[in-house]
């Protein structure tokens, strides 16, 4: 959230002025406006820029930068798409624990979330790729027995190993 103008700050002729219980005063000049706030023990904030007149209102600052960041809160936690969750695999993992991997993968789709799968290889595993692949491969068979998955991102070779985007398919 970007600091709102106020007081001083704003540098239009004219306003239009809302009142804190939310009442239209109408086109005002600038002056007029703050002397009208500072006699309510108020500050005028600019709420929009766009219009022309820009829209103020005379409220406390404290109680208006609140309510911003209280809307802003609220409008992250109804957006949709879930967030990027991660899901580590070894170049020796089990056969059980790539299952249970997988059964969290499918939790993690089941909130809406993205799945980043990362294989990390050390020293002397970075010579074989291709058993790292074949392990990546059997991942995804033990999750596709769970619930289906589309690729976001294909297989790639980073510095650490290899890493794919996966979601709900």
């Amino acid at each position: 959230m970007k600091q709102p103008i106020t007081n001083r700050q704003i540098r239009a002729r004219e306003v239009r002025v809302v009142d804190e219980t939310g009442k239209q005063l109408g086109l005002m000049k600038l002056e007029d406006a703050f002397l009208a706030a500072q006699e309510r023990g108020l500050d005028l904030i600019q709420v929009t820029e766009k219009v022309e007149p820009p829209v103020c209102k005379i409220m406390d600052y404290g109680k208006y930068v609140y309510q911003e960041k209280k809307k802003d809160k609220t409008a992250m936690q109804k957006q949709k798409g879930g967030t990027l969750k991660g899901i580590r695999l070894r170049f020796n993992i089990s056969q059980h624990d790539l299952e249970t991997r997988a059964s969290q993968t499918a939790n993690f789709f089941k909130a809406g979330d993205k799945v980043r799968i990362e294989m990390v290889l050390r020293g002397r595993e970075k010579a074989l790729a291709n058993f790292a692949k074949e392990k990546i491969e059997k991942f995804l068979e033990a999750l596709d027995k769970l619930c289906k998955y589309k690729v976001e991102r294909e297989l790639k070779k980073e510095p650490k190993g290899f890493s794919m985007i996966i979601s709900k398919g």
